[in-house]
């Protein structure tokens, strides 16, 4: 108290009606965080006055009128929370009602508090036998518990909780356990104030006097909260009657009476006291507060005024005040001259006063720029206030004197440049130094990082995001091995719901998950969209790409036909303002989820298996009710961690170091909730408190970051806080981690079943710069995943971006661009366990089935293979040609100069492919002529270059026996694994749209077997066969069987040339005879899609691909059934 304080002001509480006195306060305090005192009546309501006026600004009906006054008020960041007799109300500043919580439990309440989680929970007591928590965010009891004594005055004052009791006690209560840790004896009757700051416990009482009744005693007594001890009374000969501790000063008091007499003085040295007087004339004191700021305190008297006190040059009621928010003032319709006599016209519609901007002369109107940009959140919540205003430290990448450009069209800069097509770069290399120093510039370029400033904070390139460019000649002319020089494939990204790339990878460098992924693809699963079998074939072609792009497409069209992945929001196009981190974390549990379960056999769904192993983590789970302890046990499998982060309160308070990943994980697993549920004994739904016990752990440990908070950010932010290995322990139900030098220490010792883990990779979100889309990378070790023992080998999978990268450059993260999203640890005993016995495994019955069909092809066309003399074998030759379907047009983009650019190019399908036999008696007679059923909407059918016609891939109108994708897939791939040799015409084109990798040595490609380099020029089929083998092919529609033997035929001519030693001449006669007849057929129309397009753009291109397409449909009109031709199922039959 300054020699400048006085009475700034005095307000009345309004009365509850209008011919009603005025109301006694029943209750006051000052806000926390805003420029408001709010006071509670005898009836329940809540009031609040503004600044040092005490202007009236808010007030609202908390509490019941027959409940009697409000005992107590609390603030948090959202609201207010006030109790009274038989209930607990919460409401917003601005008076609108956010829960009331009403039980038939609160008899008499009289004071609450915050518990150790801050304002998240409170703690409710009275002159009862019980005391409740009560989570603030959802206005629910989560907890009943008993108490020692009956509750009147309630303080916090750091970890201790300290209460009041009726008969004068006070109990020093743990505010984490809420347990009584102490009990002081304070007054011989009632506790008439208190309160707690720092380490001191001040309070005022009642004692019985004879013939007297009640008095106030003549001290205060003062306790100390760290050595839980009683210190000597102040003396205080009127009678203290309130006491409150100074916000600023630890040590200093004030204490006041009744009769308006204050001491301020210093409990540590109390013979300095210093008296003021207040005059009241004819009332005295009810209540006394002091402001947080501690400029300013309010009194409270008989006469139903509130006396506010402080320095009228620089007064304040909180430390830092945010702006109260006031209600909007009414404003009066203009007045306007109006009789019936009034002309219409007169009114303008609408009305105006001045003149509209539109009709502003030109020379008044200004550009002046765009409005200015909002403030980060990050720096608003690190803000600082000092005299001058407010400061923070500066989070963005520029400096203080730096400003971008907004208005700047090119971002080009802001993403990796795109690298020169390869056809460019044929035409642009001048030597080899040229072409050795352009390898270097690429690699440099990718790096953006030198290995000693690992720590910065700028994004390296390698990081941002990553497009594929389509020139003329289509995707095979994009160089993919710019961005990838390793032996690890990575996926491409023009395929919807890619987002999921970098958790495959994940999948597929897992040793557990990849070898039973491929067990369960060589076993014959029956389900038509089955995820196991189609990350089985990924992970195969992955592995025999060996560095090669690869792509996801019949993974992610099988993904995106699922009808509860579009209900769970896990498709992109579906849920477009979803965040990549809450989408890839919400994919991993469904993932593992429906793995398991397809790896689980039909007619045991209840067994445990290889999978469960892998992926489940066994607890049991019980629930207990909150109001009755009925407590219920069921057991519960987890096949994903959600990583949970201590709480705000726990990060400030911990004065110690912060928690390790390991107590994290520990408090993750076990993970004790509360949540409301349904109590069968009480018959309602209550809140319920949840607890794991750990039965069993998985071998692979996969977990969600799930970072909210950012206190979770900062501490992914400590450098090492991701540990490479950990160790767990499950004793008795209990999950113990460990790491680190813990780690090492029970490892010598060896008295536990100690699971040694370590990281396999990391999913991170990646926020690479302020013009681009967030997106998913993934750091993974492929060192546990390698067949011959070696290092720790880290990469950075950034889709077909793929490079090695150093151990601390992989788990290092920074909140502002880059944090984790998925962790994968698997069991450090199975590292390097690659397992290909399902090679030996495969389920060969599919090639020797025999599917339905409308009619029973003569064995000319089409004959099974004999398993008993026919069965594939290493470097047994087949024929195989396929033909697609258009399923969604190319985007393109038109730009200024006429040119377009392929954003996306087209999507196809595959439609028909046939497989004959490569040698023996019966060569040349196909043993697969598959047709694929097709669900979506099909764009073209391309029957000029497919011979597919409209109908015949509809299940209802189809001639033809059709099948579904993944089984005509599955006999291509178990041919491919039997070590066949597959002979056709341009196949590179067909293994890509078929999404499968075939390694070279298994490829007898007929475009390449007649190819001079040298003359830059391919030759199509029909061309070949009329040349080489004098026969006509493709004469009224395409047929697969036809181009198939076709090519078969065209490589035993290659032989025949080789062998006769020809090959040349016979090359350049080829090729003579193309340049007499323009490389085509004579009497030819048009020429097959595939095996067409040269590095030199003289020939005719794809029809679905370049930028010379025809436009509209390519499927010509049919004078015959629209539907194909007449069958079985045919409604023309």
């Amino acid at each position: 108290m300054e020699a400048d304080w006085d009475e700034l002001a005095i307000v009345q509480l309004p009365p509850p009606g209008p011919h009603h006195p005025a109301t006694q306060v029943a209750t006051f305090a000052f806000d926390t965080s805003q420029e408001l005192l709010w006071t509670g009546n005898d009836y329940g309501r809540v009031t609040s006055f503004y600044g040092p006026g005490l202007e009236r600004c808010t007030s609202y009906r908390a509490h019941a009128a027959n409940e009697g006054g409000v005992k107590q008020l609390l603030f948090t960041e959202k609201g207010i929370i006030s109790v009274s007799k038989h209930s607990v109300h919460f409401s917003m500043r601005r008076g609108l009602t956010q829960w009331h919580l009403v039980s038939a439990d609160f008899e008499d309440l009289k004071c609450m508090n915050f518990t150790s989680k801050g304002t998240r929970e409170i703690l409710v007591a009275g002159c009862q036998d019980r005391m409740f928590k009560v989570d603030v965010d959802k206005g629910a009891v989560t907890d009943t518990l008993a108490a020692e004594a009956q509750y009147t005055i309630m303080k916090r004052a750091g970890q201790y909780l300290c209460a009041a009791t009726k008969t004068g006690g006070i109990h020093i209560l743990d505010s984490g356990t809420l347990s009584v840790i102490k009990i002081f004896d304070g007054h011989t009757g009632q506790i008439s104030d208190m309160d707690a700051k720092g380490d001191f416990l001040a309070t005022c009482g009642w004692s019985p006097r004879q013939q007297y009744g009640f008095m106030l005693d003549p001290f205060t007594n003062v306790f100390s909260l760290k050595t839980l001890k009683q210190l000597p009374p102040i003396p205080f000969h009127t009678g203290a009657a309130f006491v409150r501790m100074h916000p600023r000063m630890s040590t200093t008091s004030i204490i006041a009476s009744q009769n308006g007499q204050m001491q301020v003085i210093d409990l540590m040295n109390p013979d300095s006291a210093n008296l003021r007087q207040i005059n009241l004339y004819d009332s005295y004191l009810t209540g006394f507060e002091m402001a947080p700021s501690g400029e300013a305190f309010a009194l409270s008297d008989t006469n139903c005024h509130i006396h506010l006190w402080g320095s009228p040059t620089k007064v304040h009621f909180p430390e830092y005040s945010n702006p109260t928010e006031f209600a909007d003032h009414d404003i009066p319709p203009p007045s306007m001259d109006w009789s019936p006599e009034t002309p219409l016209s007169t009114v303008g519609m609408p009305y105006y006063k001045e003149h509209l901007l539109s009709s502003w002369p030109s020379h008044l109107v200004y550009e002046v720029g765009a409005p200015p940009a909002k403030i980060d959140s990050q720096i608003l919540t690190s803000m600082t206030r000092t005299d001058m205003g407010f400061f923070a430290k500066n989070t963005r990448t520029k400096r203080r004197y730096q400003i971008e450009g907004t208005r700047q069209t090119d971002r080009g800069g802001d993403s990796l440049s795109a690298p020169k097509f390869l056809s460019e770069k044929a035409r642009a290399a001048q030597s080899v130094f040229e072409t050795e120093a352009t390898a270097a510039e690429n690699i440099e370029a990718l790096t953006d990082m030198h290995l000693d400033e690992v720590t910065r904070k700028d994004v390296p390139a390698m990081y941002g995001n990553v497009e594929i460019k389509y020139s003329k000649f289509g995707v095979d002319d994009f160089d993919f091995a710019y961005y990838n020089q390793t032996q690890y494939s990575g996926l491409e990204t023009h395929i919807a719901n890619s987002y999921a790339n970098s958790l495959l990878q994940l999948c597929r460098f897992t040793p557990a998950m990849r070898n039973l992924a491929l067990l369960h693809t060589a076993s014959p699963c029956s389900s038509e969209a089955c995820l196991l079998c189609e990350l089985g074939f990924l992970v195969d072609m992955l592995e025999k790409a060996a560095g090669l792009n690869c792509q996801a497409s019949n993974f992610l069209k099988t993904f995106s036909s699922l009808s509860n992945a579009m209900s769970l929001n896990l498709l992109e196009e579906m849920a477009p303002n979803v965040p990549l981190t809450s989408m890839i974390q919400a994919f991993n549990r469904f993932l593992l989820d429906k793995i398991c379960d397809e790896f689980r056999p039909r007619r045991d769904p209840g067994s445990q298996t290889l999978m469960d192993q892998a992926l489940e983590t066994q607890a049991l789970a019980s629930m207990r009710c909150a109001q009755c302890n009925n407590e219920t046990m069921r057991g519960g499998r987890t096949f994903v961690n959600e990583l949970v982060y201590p709480g705000k309160h726990v990060m400030k308070n911990s004065r110690g170091s912060r928690q390790s990943f390991s107590q994290v994980l520990k408090a993750s697993v076990e993970r004790n909730d509360q949540t409301r549920g349904w109590c069968n004994r009480c018959n309602r739904y209550q809140a319920m408190v949840q607890r794991k016990t750990i039965q069993s752990i998985p071998n692979v440990l996969m977990l969600n970051a799930a970072i909210q908070s950012q206190e979770a950010k900062l501490l992914w932010s400590i450098p090492n806080w991701l540990p490479t290995e950990i160790g767990v322990i499950v004793e008795q139900g209990q999950f113990y981690c460990f790491e680190g030098q813990d780690l090492k220490l029970h490892l010598q010792r060896g008295v536990y079943n100690i699971k040694v883990y370590e990281l396999v990779g990391v999913v991170a979100d990646i926020h690479s710069g302020e013009h681009q889309k967030p997106h998913l990378v993934a750091t993974i070790n492929t060192a546990p995943s390698s067949r011959e023992v070696t290092e720790d080998k880290w990469h950075l999978f950034n889709d077909f971006l793929v490079r090695p990268i150093p151990k601390e450059e992989a788990l290092r993260f920074e909140p502002s661009w880059k944090l984790p999203s998925v962790l994968c640890f698997h069991q450090k005993t199975a590292r390097h366990s690659i397992d290909d016995s399902w090679k030996d495994r495969l389920d060969t019955q599919i090639l020797y089935r025999k599917w339905p069909s409308n009619s029973e092809p003569p064995n000319s066309k089409f004959e099974l293979l004999q398993p008993s003399t026919e069965a594939p074998r290493p470097g047994y030759p087949v024929a195989i040609d396929a033909e697609f379907i258009r399923l969604q047009a190319e985007e393109i983009e038109m730009k200024a100069d006429g040119t377009r650019e392929t954003i996306r190019p087209d999507r196809k399908g595959l439609a028909r492919v046939s497989v004959c036999r490569g040698e023996g008696e019966r060569a040349g007679i196909p043993f697969i002529d598959d047709y694929i059923a097709v669900a979506e909407p099909v764009v073209d059918h391309l029957t000029a270059y497919s011979g597919i016609c409209p109908g015949d891939l509809d299940p209802k109108t189809s001639p033809h026996a059709l099948v579904h994708l993944k089984t005509a897939y599955k006999k291509l791939w178990i041919l491919l694994n039997l070590g066949c040799v597959f002979v056709g015409h341009s196949l590179a084109n067909d293994f890509r749209t078929i999404n499968i990798h075939v390694p070279k040595k298994q490829v007898v490609d007929t475009v390449d077997l007649f190819f001079k380099p040298n003359l830059h020029r391919k030759l199509n089929l029909k061309f070949l066969a009329w040349c080489v083998l004098k026969e006509k092919i493709q004469e009224d529609t395409h047929d697969s069987i036809e181009d198939a033997t076709t090519a078969l035929k065209l490589w035993r001519k290659h032989q025949e040339f080789v062998d006769a030693g020809v090959l040349e001449p016979m090359l350049n006669d080829i090729y003579m005879t193309g340049r007499d007849y323009g490389f085509r057929a004579p009497g030819s129309s048009h020429s097959k899609e595939k095996g067409i397009a040269a590095t030199t753009g003289r020939d005719t291109p794809e029809p679905a691909g370049g930028s010379n397409d025809k436009a509209g449909p390519t499927t010509p009109a049919r004078k015959a059934n629209p539907f194909g031709r007449v069958g079985f199922r045919s409604p023309m039959r």
